[in-house]
């Protein structure tokens, strides 16, 4: 029996300083698509928490472009492997070619989606002219000595394409089939990171690192003229047109957004990020979309963190920011309805798990990787969390805000668990009581620890040495009770209380799952939960204490019956490159987080 997948809360295009990020949106205005990680994400406009994933690419993923006709998505990647796949369905892949021996910088259809043009940057050539039900040639890419950063096809007949390069040209191709025609080498002085032809075809836009604007005309590739000169002052990453032709937006370093007049050649709207007078990194602008079919004028960017922002006229802020995961969650825990997930780069989010939208934890974060989270049964408004940056920090549930200063630990937190007002965070060799910030005490270990859980006065150890140890908390020290649980048959990996304390879940390095009685002699209540194939990572109990959840290395998500042991409830392939954390935000609902620096939920059959 399987999960029942309810929602993907998708994470954040991926962003490189000082390289465009793409965003395509589809003829209706209805989705954008973007790439981030080793996926492709398709987003809703309107209803940010609902999304799809294209998993199939093995190399980290660089564009996707959905097709004129709304039908088809082409995505490419790091390792210059192209695939179309079926954008309306369950997301069928129709055709996988390798273009160039590199990285896919852009992609363009033709306005019957049947060609595409490929760039980047290769060995043998920088981009190709493809079939995209075949991958049969239609052409060549020449005329340029350097990567290739951008490309786009005029939508009408006669046929013509224009591509823009590190080595600061254009170069514009008859076709099809796509022939050199001409190299436009005048105009820009730097990297020439964006250009696309109007919806009308009439004209064709170029913007780059050299901040600037430079219009052409759409047939003949002669160049018109420049506009805005010195208006941005930061390289140019982006340009998306308007549906009626006569406007076009740019994206730029300075951290502006700027709406053009193609007849006036001046900006009629600008928006600043972080404020005029500012000026943090984060904020510039990596990449625009213009959603066409839409007759709210909206534009959505992308900022260097990996906010999507959406802009309405005459709004001088944006009226919406969608905020996720760049980086692989390496940590996740609920507390109430809130959901709080870390990840790899230390950024830390809340969730509303009612409606998926995220809200950035405001304060001093962690630097970098963040091992774990704690939270306490007795006390929902607080929850801790530990870092690679060798601190604890606490985090106010209802305010969504790191609390007092952070604590220094000294050491590499393994996990991290919170009892009776208590923070115990473990080291490889030691186990720390912290109160209120401060130090209280401390245990040394004659194993490696892996893992912390605790409950009431009851604090269990996971071990290398393939045992889980139990201590009893008295006032702030911590005495070994001498209970070793002997079962696993590899290292502990991740250990659970259940709600009321009863038991305790076991997860190990070999992908089984036991599960134990706290009371009296720690009696075995199950061994057979054992279908994962590699390291649990993560394990969750319901609040009846008679499921338990599970995630591992294996991408798998699973739930597991104490009253019937031998039956599973599975979601294979759940996130690609691991699944990292699971918590139970209701019963009958999980909620799981991974290397793909998703959240998923999941509806389990029966409850």
């Amino acid at each position: 029996m399987s999960l029942l997948s309810e929602a993907i809360w998708a994470p954040s295009p991926t962003t490189n300083r000082g390289q465009p990020t793409i965003l395509s949106s589809d003829p209706k205005g209805e989705r954008i698509a973007y790439a981030s990680n080793k996926s492709i994400f398709l987003r809703s406009i309107d209803e940010p928490s609902v999304s799809k994933q294209y998993t199939q690419h093995t190399a980290a993923t660089t564009v996707a472009r959905f097709s004129p006709s709304g039908f088809y998505v082409a995505s490419g990647d790091e390792a210059g492997t192209v695939r179309i796949w079926d954008a309306v369905g369950e997301g069928a892949t129709k055709g996988e070619y390798h273009i160039v021996a590199g990285r896919i910088n852009d992609l363009a259809w033709d306005g019957d989606s049947q060609r595409i043009i490929a760039v980047g940057n290769g060995k043998e050539r920088f981009g190709h002219c493809i079939t995209a039900d075949s991958g049969n040639s239609v052409g060549e890419v020449s005329g340029h000595s350097s990567q290739i950063n951008t490309v786009s096809i005029r939508q009408q007949r006669p046929l013509r394409a224009i591509t823009g390069s590190d080595d600061t040209s254009l170069v514009f191709y008859h076709g099809a089939p796509f022939k050199f025609n001409t190299s436009l080498r005048e105009q820009h002085r730097g990297f020439v990171f964006s250009t696309t032809f109007s919806p009308d075809g009439s004209v064709f836009a170029s913007a780059g690192a050299d901040k600037r604007i430079w219009l052409y005309d759409g047939r003949t590739g002669e160049p018109r003229g420049q506009i805005g000169e010195g208006e941005h002052t930061g390289s140019i990453f982006g340009i998306s047109w308007a549906a009626n032709s006569k406007m076009f937006a740019t994206a730029s370093a300075d951290q502006t957004v700027r709406i053009w007049d193609v007849e006036a050649g001046k900006a009629i709207q600008s928006w600043k990020l972080g404020g005029e007078g500012t000026s943090d990194i984060r904020n510039q602008q990596m990449g625009v979309v213009w959603p066409a079919g839409r007759s709210d004028g909206l534009v959505i960017s992308v900022d260097l963190e990996g906010n999507l922002n959406y802009f309405a006229k005459g709004s001088p802020q944006p009226t919406r920011v969608v905020r996720g995961h760049q980086k692989s969650i390496t940590a996740a825990a609920i507390s109430g309805s809130t959901l709080f997930t870390g990840s790899h780069d230390g950024r830390i989010l809340a969730w509303d798990t009612s409606v998926g939208t995220s809200e950035q934890v405001s304060g001093d974060s962690h630097s970098n990787f963040v091992a774990g989270f704690a939270t306490s049964a007795e006390d929902e408004a607080e929850i801790y969390s530990v870092g690679w940056d060798d601190t604890l920090r606490s985090i106010s549930v209802p305010d969504k805000s790191f609390t007092g200063a952070a604590t220094s630990l000294g050491f590499q937190p393994k996990g991290v668990a919170t009892t009776a007002g208590l923070s115990l965070v473990a080291a490889s060799d030691s186990v720390t009581v912290f109160s209120k910030g401060a130090k209280a005490s401390s245990i040394s270990l004659k194993y490696n620890a892996t893992s912390i859980a605790a409950h009431g006065s009851v604090v269990a150890v996971g071990g290398d040495d393939k045992l889980v140890h139990i201590y009893q908390l008295k006032g702030t020290d911590l005495h070994d009770c001498g209970i070793e649980l002997r079962r696993a048959t590899s290292a502990v990996s991740a250990l659970a209380f259940s709600a009321s304390g009863d038991k305790l879940a076991v997860g190990s390095g070999n992908g089984k799952v036991y599960a134990f009685e706290t009371s009296g002699d720690w009696k075995l209540v199950t061994d057979r939960w054992s279908a994962h194939t590699a390291r649990i990572t993560c394990l969750a109990w319901d609040e009846s204490g008679k499921f338990a959840a599970s995630g591992s290395l294996d991408t798998s998500v699973m739930v597991w019956s104490v009253e019937d042991p031998g039956k599973r409830i599975k979601a294979l392939n759940a996130h690609k490159d691991g699944v990292t954390g699971v918590a139970w935000q209701k019963t009958g609902r999980v909620l799981s987080t991974g290397g793909d620096a998703s959240v998923k939920a999941w509806g389990v059959p029966g409850q």
